[in-house]
């Protein structure tokens, strides 16, 4: 398959089963809505290191929110319930409640997920319970006034791991196409790229000479080991990018590719883009495969 003259590979990216949860962080104003999201989302790039994949979906309208104040979207995703539940009350406790003038609301139907429930306990005894309907929240005293809690969100099976590789002639090149395609992405909902900026350098294999090491650097990319090792770029390629998507079901994270990798190809090999390729592991490890031809189709 060929898209203004860049090649896409005919072969898959390979994604995994996890659960994932949706939450509402509001604030007075945008400003302090962002101080919590982006500190809430910190260190939560790949399960592998961090425990836990987050990002922000989108920034929400004072309409949109429960309590009718500027809010953000945030996803979260872990390799089971157990792990999202324990990652899920970490961070919130520690970004979110001690962010000033913020509150948490569930922002997804599914099974009940702890979240309120185990923050409430920083209340030391003077937090109040408070049902609204079936929706019970969680009431905190802190010096700013209370801090109001959901008590359960809402949590689903999810995709974590969907991705493209980008071929291009530079780092310079390859990036300027990419920072037009995740701006593109970014407006998709139900998926989230997490690592910085939505692009990957470090794209990894699994495994490693080291044994301690579950994954090491993809070398097969790397431009800089071509004479080295078994190698699957040519010598017009002078740096490989990877994204990688997760998302709350498989029809998102394949929109998401598909929106990505077209916004990429129309900057063409006269802007440096040669080849769209996808990460893999033979189709053994992972249990979703999104073909990058079915996906463009």
């Amino acid at each position: 398959m060929n898209i203004n003259g860049v090649t896409i590979e005919d072969t898959f990216a390979e994604a995994f089963e996890m659960r994932a949860t949706r939450i509402v962080i509001t604030a007075m104003d945008r400003n302090w809505v962002a101080h919590a999201a982006e500190t809430m989302t910190g260190f939560a790039t790949s399960v592998i290191g961090c425990g836990l994949e987050a990002g922000i979906e989108q920034y929400l309208e004072p309409e949109e929110t429960p309590d009718g104040r500027p809010g953000v979207a945030v996803l979260l995703f872990a390799v089971s319930g157990k792990e999202l539940t324990k990652h899920l009350q970490n961070r919130i406790g520690q970004s979110v409640l001690t962010c000033p003038t913020t509150a948490v609301f569930s922002g997804l139907d599914g099974e009940a997920t702890p979240m309120g429930e185990g923050v409430r306990y920083f209340g030391d005894g003077y937090q109040i319970s408070k049902l609204f309907g079936e929706r019970r929240f969680w009431r905190v005293p802190v010096m700013d006034g209370e801090f109001v809690c959901e008590a359960t969100t809402g949590r689903v099976n999810a995709v974590g791991g969907g991705n493209f590789l980008v071929l291009g002639r530079s780092a310079e090149e390859t990036l300027r196409a990419l920072e037009a395609a995740i701006e593109a992405m970014s407006r998709a909902p139900g998926i989230i790229m997490p690592f910085p900026g939505g692009v990957v350098r470090s794209g990894s294999k699994v495994g490693s000479k080291y044994k301690a090491l579950p994954a090491s650097t993809n070398d097969a990319y790397c431009p800089t080991l071509r004479g080295l090792t078994d190698s699957n770029i040519g010598p017009e390629v002078g740096a490989v990018m990877e994204v990688v998507i997760d998302g709350l079901d498989p029809d998102s994270v394949s929109r998401a590719m598909a929106m990505g990798i077209q916004t990429v190809c129309a900057f063409g090999p006269d802007n440096g883009i040669l080849g769209i390729t996808a990460g893999n592991f033979g189709g053994d490890l992972g249990q979703f495969q999104f073909s990058l031809h079915e996906v463009l189709a």
